[in-house]
Parts: structure tokens; sequence; C-alpha cells
């Protein structure tokens, strides 16, 4: 079995500047909100990286990073096109065992994450999302080709992509169902899964302010 300590840790996200993020999340909350709740997704998200044995943790990064970026997370850029290719250009950028997520699941934990980056030779995780996508993927050896051509934003994404991995010969190791914040009502279940959360915080404050 691979050290966990010996993988990379990605993370895929949008910099948080309104109108270019959570956009679902509108209109029960302006665009400046959305965007407050998604920087909060994402600190949370990075707070528990960096709270989980890696090697890397790298964020890859749609825009430019802020004053809301912690020490210790190395930023590369997101490539061109569509999300498949991004995800498989942020795979490329590894060498072992590597697990990427999203900025979506602020509930997620070290207990979640650590399983997903420790994988031995031949194996993949993956972490389905409750509206068909998915929420973590890790592969042993990342292959970029394992992402290409998946589509994107589907009910049926997480399906797809997990029927790559079996295609491939990969024994898979299946990590628990979350669910993604897009819209309001997910925003609301998730604080209420995770109170203790930045982003519980700021959909409580955003509440106190009249925002619904």
């Amino acid at each position: 079995m691979s050290s966990s300590s010996a993988g990379t840790l990605l993370v895929i996200a949008k910099a948080p500047v309104p109108g270019r993020v959570k956009t679902r999340l509108t209109p029960a909350y302006s665009p400046a909100e959305a965007a407050c709740l998604a920087e909060a997704a994402l600190l949370d998200t990075l707070d528990v990286v960096l709270a989980t044995p890696a090697r890397r943790r790298v964020l890859v990064l749609d825009g430019v990073p802020g004053d809301w970026l912690p020490a210790g997370i190395e930023v590369v850029p997101q490539c061109a096109g569509g999300l498949d290719s991004r995800l498989a250009h942020a795979f490329g950028l590894c060498d072992g065992p590597s697990l990427l997520i999203g900025m979506d699941t602020p509930q997620v934990t070290v207990e979640l994450l650590a399983p997903g980056l420790e994988l031995g030779e031949g194996e993949a995780s993956f972490g389905p999302a409750d509206d068909g996508g998915f929420w973590a993927l890790g592969l042993a050896e990342p292959d970029p080709a394992l992402l290409l051509g998946v589509p994107m934003s589907a009910s049926r994404t997480g399906a797809v992509q997990r029927e790559r991995l079996t295609g491939a010969w990969l024994t898979v190791r299946d990590l628990p169902l979350l669910r993604d914040v897009d819209t309001a009502e997910d925003a609301r279940l998730v604080a209420a899964e995770a109170p203790h959360t930045r982003f519980a915080a700021t959909l409580a404050a955003l509440a106190g302010t009249g925002a619904r």
C-alpha cells in the first residue's frame, strides 16, 4: 500500500469573484453573497487539505489567488477547455497517488479524504455526489485519459466516470456519498450537516442580514 504522505491532494476551484462563482445560488443570494459562500467553502476545503497527510497540496485555480489563500498551498492555473480537459490536466501535473476534489463540499473531513489517497497499484478511489456527479476522484497512477471525454455536469457524469475506472481494470474504492453545494437548498442542508464550518457561519450571517 502506498503511503498517503507520498501523494498529491488537488483542489480544482474558481476564485471567489462575484458573478463568476456559485451562480446557481442566485437569486436567493446576490452575486456578492454567493461569492462569500464560495470563499467560505473553498477555505473550509483547503483547511482540511492542509490537515490531511500529503506530499503536495495543489490548488488548480481558475482566476487569481487573493489574500484568502492560506500558506502551504501550491497554486497552478487551470488550462483552457471543458471541465473534463481541466480535470485531466490537473492529474497530468501529478506523479504517484493523487486525489482530486472540488470546492463544493465544505463538509469534507480528513477522515473522508485520507482513505481516498491511500491507494496501491491498480487502485482508484471514487466519491459519488448526490446529483449524479462525483466529489472526489483518486488515482494511484494518474492517467489524464481516464477523464477526457467524460460528460460533465450531467446526471450520468459519475456513472460514466466510474465506468472509465472499472473499464481500465482498476480496483475502485468507493467513498461516501456527499452533497455538492449548488443551490440554496443544498447550502442549507450542507450547513446543517457541518455546523462548525466557515460555510455554515457565513450562511447564518447572511440569513441574519435578510438573505434567503
